[in-house]
């Protein structure tokens, strides 16, 4: 009794491993990761709202920057507002998204948690590398995202003759902003797709190599149409990017290859069920020295019948 309830048994994630979890289990398990997620984006969505005022000014720092964008009496940055909920909605939306990055840790584990025992274990590994990849690619794009603000907004502003003054509405600015680091920060990802594509062996690095010029002029079309503003500049820099990574890509692509050519040598003469010779050289044992001779034990001796029993 006390040591079967010391005895801890397997967990939800290592019977899900071994495939012993019937399909209720499975949404029970899948519950349970969703309310915890769902626990986790509540409290960053708290953090991100007590934060979020900081973000804001920093996020309106490009635009602040700008000669054009002060007031000409007071030389304050000013931004306009059209409804009087129109700054508290965009509050909450600027939290929702920090509480997103924020909680990241927790709803992205959960996530994991939910999908990897379905996974090998070379897959598992190759998850882990792509992830570690991931965010940092997705930074580099939000912060070259800041740049092409900066340049964009600089070049459309001081476009504008002396007679006109040009405010900026407090939503559709934010907005602009956001969708820029979202639209830079997927853009990043793409060496992972063509590194993705070389691991799994549907393009070797010669073919990647091979597509450089249709990769470069798809990189300048697809900048040209993501990047918002009609600037040559963030065009410019997306594109640029794009194709340092590519080729990026292509190197790890080549490496690849390479490992998988030494292992295909190593095996390249063994059929597929023919056994590998075993190089191992058995070394001799030596006799024992003989067991000593044991007297025999004594049978025991009949035990008497009670005068209660019977025959």
């Amino acid at each position: 009794m006390a040591f079967s309830l010391l005895r801890r048994g397997p967990s939800n994630f290592e019977r899900a491993a071994d495939g012993s979890m019937t399909l209720i289990e499975h949404l029970r398990e899948l519950r349970t990761r969703l309310f915890r997620a769902s626990l986790g984006l509540l409290i960053g969505f708290i953090i991100g709202f007590a934060i979020s005022k900081r973000v804001m000014d920093v996020m309106d720092n490009p635009y602040c920057q700008l000669e054009a964008a002060k007031d000409p009496e007071t030389g304050k940055c000013l931004l306009l507002q059209l409804g009087p909920a129109d700054y508290l909605l965009l509050q909450l939306r600027m939290s929702l998204w920090l509480g997103l990055i924020i909680a990241g840790p927790i709803w992205l584990y959960q996530l994991w948690a939910f999908i990897a025992p379905g996974l090998h274990r070379h897959e598992r590994r190759y998850a882990y590398a792509f992830a570690a990849i991931a965010a940092p690619l997705f930074a580099a794009g939000g912060f070259l995202a800041f740049f092409v603000v900066h340049t964009g907004l600089e070049f459309l502003l001081t476009i504008s003759p002396d007679n006109i003054q040009t405010t900026l509405e407090v939503g559709r600015y934010f907005s602009f902003v956001t969708n820029l680091i979202l639209i830079f920060g997927v853009a990043f990802e793409f060496p992972l797709i063509i590194l993705m594509l070389n691991f799994v062996g549907l393009a070797s690095a010669k073919r990647l190599l091979g597509w450089w010029r249709i990769a470069i002029f798809a990189f300048f079309a697809f900048s040209a149409i993501a990047t918002p503003t009609p600037d040559p500049f963030g065009m410019t820099a997306l594109a640029l990017c794009l194709c340092v990574l590519y080729f990026a890509a292509v190197g790890v692509a080549f490496i690849n290859d390479r490992r998988k050519r030494r292992r295909q040598e190593t095996y390249a003469g063994l059929d597929d069920d023919e056994a590998s010779p075993l190089e191992y050289d058995a070394e001799s044992v030596e006799a024992g020295e003989p067991l000593e001779s044991v007297a025999p034990v004594a049978a025991p001796l009949p035990i008497e019948r009670r005068y209660d029993e019977t025959t």
